[in-house]
């Protein structure tokens, strides 16, 4: 038939193995990178395209993944150079009519102050630039280590150190700022 050459071989066993790994990989950190490109700066409304976009590529390097090391801060790399890029291309595109409606409804007071802490943090993390955010959201959220975080980012240890102490400064300070202006008294 003309169409047998567009039907794929059958797959291997160690294929079909590699391919529920590397799913079972995405599903189980699927939470903890949509907290993490929301972290790095993501609009919540690509969150999950972006998420998506980082399976794809954590499908294609698969192979290239250390299984002796932890999973996190490699998968944080491959994170961080997709909202990097994502960054890039939407400071290129032209906003049309979108907005990013906040749930108004009624909720406990700890879920209020829980939500008001978190945008508090991001919005200082907006302040932090894009390189020494992710080591600072790799280190004192995520929990990496300096090691793995100089590996993932591809940096001199030291590099990761002196941008750790930077951001911590500039993330302390965006804090004040917008605590500030959230409570102008």
């Amino acid at each position: 038939m003309a169409t047998d050459h567009l039907l794929a071989a059958p797959l291997q066993a160690s294929e079909v193995a590699v391919r529920v790994d590397c799913f079972a990989a995405f599903q189980k950190e699927f939470d903890y990178l949509c907290r993490t490109v929301r972290r790095l700066g993501v609009r919540p409304a690509d969150v999950e395209d972006l998420v998506h976009e980082i399976f794809l590529v954590l499908h294609r390097r698969w192979d290239d993944y250390d299984a002796s090391r932890a999973l996190r801060p490699w998968l944080f790399g491959i994170a961080f150079r997709a909202a990097s890029a994502h960054r890039k291309r939407s400071a290129r595109e032209v906003p049309y009519g979108w907005l990013d409606v906040a749930d108004v409804a009624p909720s406990a007071d700890q879920a209020i102050a829980d939500e008001q802490a978190r945008a508090v943090v991001l919005a200082a993390l907006e302040h932090v630039p894009l390189p020494r955010r992710a080591v600072l959201v790799m280190h004192d959220l995520d929990d990496s280590s300096m090691h793995d975080i100089a590996s993932s980012l591809s940096i001199p240890l030291f590099t990761a150190y002196s941008r750790l102490r930077k951001a911590r400064k500039e993330f302390a300070a965006a804090v004040r700022l917008v605590q500030k202006r959230a409570n102008p008294r």
